[in-house]
């Protein structure tokens, strides 16, 4: 397993390496729906995003992180006449073990403006993708607060499989001690979790077609 910064591009997103260069966008992007007020993710607010980039700079030197900024493009507007491309979120590899052929998939939230489009689900396509064909994981790890019923909901529709429950697993910066619910999809199963991928992929292109036709109607 080479871990060493790569962008991966589909129709819709891009995800690029993840440096202190992405700094500001990303406080533009959590802002974009005051995304830090969530009580079931965490996501930085505007003075810790350089901390938070290092913390993710600092895992990939170690080789156990691989982390992206992810990149709306303007293709993935409806109706859009030349756009720009917009930086809407971050994801990223976590607890990369090569001695397993194994990873964990997470820290991922999107601007709300990018939420409920096929951002999420090519993202995941090409981070599966990526795990899975590149570097042949056995298994990927998707750990998710047992409070986030659409993170949860999210993950089941991936084909992922719940594993159990890790209790009083992490203390949030409120304070709170969370319970984390571990997801996992493994090599077997990818052919099947890819081709259903492809599937919402391929309805929401045909989806935005027929918006396009209709708004010219």
């Amino acid at each position: 397993m080479n871990v060493a910064p790569i962008t991966l591009e589909g129709e819709y997103v891009r995800l690029e390496p993840l440096t202190q260069a992405h700094a500001e966008s990303l406080i533009i992007a959590a802002a974009n729906g005051d995304l830090w007020d969530t009580q079931v993710t965490i996501i930085p607010r505007p003075e810790g995003m350089k901390d938070y980039i290092q913390f993710a700079l600092d895992g990939l030197a170690q080789g156990n992180q691989l982390a992206f900024a992810t990149v709306r493009k303007s293709s993935d507007t409806v109706g859009d006449s030349g756009g720009t491309d917009q930086i809407v979120g971050s994801t990223r590899f976590y607890e990369i073990r090569p001695q397993d052929r194994a990873v964990a998939i997470g820290y991922t939230w999107l601007a709300k403006s990018a939420q409920r489009t096929p951002v999420n689900t090519e993202s995941k396509l090409l981070l599966l993708t990526h795990a899975f064909e590149e570097w042949r994981c056995n298994r990927v790890e998707l750990i998710t607060d047992v409070l986030n019923e659409q993170s949860r909901a999210a993950i089941l529709r991936l084909g992922a499989k719940q594993e159990g429950i890790l209790r009083k697993h992490l203390i949030l910066p409120s304070g709170r001690v969370r319970d984390s619910v571990v997801y996992s999809i493994i090599d077997d199963e990818w052919p099947e979790v890819q081709a259903r991928l492809q599937a919402r992929l391929r309805y929401s292109a045909d989806h935005r077609v027929a918006v396009k036709d209709s708004s010219r109607g």
